[in-house]
């Protein structure tokens, strides 16, 4: 918050549907006041980076400042929950701007189907073939035969997720890039991914789609039995975290890289 900015005293409270974040969600609308998302000035999400990413995803038009804390199992995203002082943590939290991704797919019967992520967007085998994938960057073929698991384009935010457990970089949030990383690779075995500049348009082109059907997720969205997708950064929509003071998320990636 600038010095010229209104301090925050309207809070929305969301939560998971677990007991424990349902109970604290009833405690810290009692204490702090009940507003509807539309008359809050910022949304406080309860569980953990999975319901991060719900509340972004349910907060695209209102376009609402988030302070996750944590209730869930995963909380890289979240704060830590303590429900006293809360909206002092608020007012002075640092932001963090986000933007998503934007997955087009198109499916064997030639639907077409759109959808954002803030973390990430993976290809991922449907069966127990192997998926075969051509690659192609800004109408470039980059890779005209990938065989794997999977593959994944992550947003700076969504490095220490899905990507970081497939051996991915960590990317500091404004560097700008985003993260290309395969998922158990087989061909070329040795390929560990690229870094790419965050205008760059990712087409994936699935081979033999017959024998190795493939889905395309981004963040909790999946599409099955997908011919192509393209991936490309939304430059549209830009949403904000709050993260407590000195505990940022660029410390937090920052921190990860060093982590044992």
């Amino acid at each position: 918050m600038t010095a010229t900015d209104a301090p925050i005293t309207r809070l929305a409270f969301v939560a998971n549907d677990r007991p424990e974040a349902q109970a604290a969600r009833d405690r810290l609308a009692k204490r702090y006041g009940d507003f509807t998302q539309s008359e809050a000035q910022a949304v406080v999400a309860l569980g953990g980076d999975g319901f991060m990413l719900e509340t972004l995803h349910n907060n695209l038009v209102i376009s609402r400042p988030i302070y996750g804390m944590n209730q869930g199992s995963v909380g890289f995203l979240m704060n830590d929950y303590n429900e006293d002082g809360l909206l002092e943590r608020i007012n002075a939290a640092e932001h963090a701007k986000v933007r998503p991704l934007t997955m087009l797919t198109t499916a064997r019967d030639g639907a077409q189907q759109t959808a954002l992520a803030f973390n990430e967007v993976s290809l991922l085998r449907q069966t127990r073939q192997t998926a075969k994938l051509e690659i192609a960057i800004d109408d470039t073929v980059r890779m005209e035969e990938l065989l794997c698991d999977g593959v994944l384009i992550s947003t700076p935010a969504g490095s220490t997720a899905y990507n970081l457990s497939a051996h991915g970089p960590i990317i500091p949030l404004d560097a700008r890039v985003l993260a290309l990383t395969p998922i158990s690779a087989f061909r070329p075995r040795r390929w560990r991914g690229a870094l790419l500049p965050h205008t760059a348009r990712v087409t994936f082109r699935v081979l033999e789609i017959e024998k190795r059907p493939v889905s395309a997720v981004a963040d909790n969205f999946e599409v099955r039995d997908i011919t192509h997708v393209e991936v490309s950064e939304n430059r549209d929509v830009r949403l904000t975290m709050l993260f407590d003071a000195g505990r940022g998320l660029e410390e937090r990636v920052l921190s990860e890289q060093f982590s044992n």
